[in-house]
């Protein structure tokens, strides 16, 4: 993964640039807080640790001009499949592009060779609404995946296309 930031533009009406960069373990006390804010049952320190010590995954970190972290994405290679495993926005700063460039950004280091694959709770009709603007498809589900309240994922798949374009749109 380069370690070079970088920059965009996020969200319809505002101009503040958004670096888009690697997550880090000194971002861990920012993620924690986003985290739990974000989840019924969040991730656990440890969890963001593991995640960030395989030297396989893309781990990116949104910074806000004000060098405060504005969201985050975890993404873990297993073999042939990228498994989007984690992806979050300060609740303060939701609905500004800051997902959808993220996401944009691991496709562009992730390469376009593998299929990305991730679980979403069937409740959360926006992150599937964002996923299928990418061209994520649903697979199917898990049953009782989330253990808070026995809630079903919905399984989605996407597979990579040369040339394709961005959901920023």
């Amino acid at each position: 993964m380069s370690e070079t930031a970088q920059t965009a533009e996020v969200g319809p009406d505002t101009a503040s640039a958004l670096r888009v960069r690697r997550l880090s373990y000194s971002d861990l006390p920012s993620v924690i807080s986003i985290e739990r804010r974000s989840f019924p049952t969040p991730w656990s320190l440890a969890m963001f640790v593991l995640e960030l010590s395989k030297p396989s995954g893309i781990c990116l970190a949104a910074v806000g001009p004000e060098g405060r972290l504005a969201g985050y994405l975890v993404c873990s290679r297993y073999e042939t499949v990228w498994h989007l495993m984690n992806v979050a926005v300060d609740p303060d700063q939701r609905r500004l592009g800051i997902a959808t460039t993220l996401i944009n950004t691991l496709f562009e280091q992730g390469g376009g060779v593998s299929p990305y694959t991730l679980e979403v709770r069937v409740s959360n009709r926006e992150a599937i609404a964002m996923y299928e603007r990418f061209g994520f498809r649903s697979a199917g589900l898990r049953h009782g995946y989330y253990h808070d309240n026995g809630e079903d994922a919905v399984i989605m798949w996407y597979e990579h296309e040369a040339g394709r374009a961005s959901a920023l749109a």
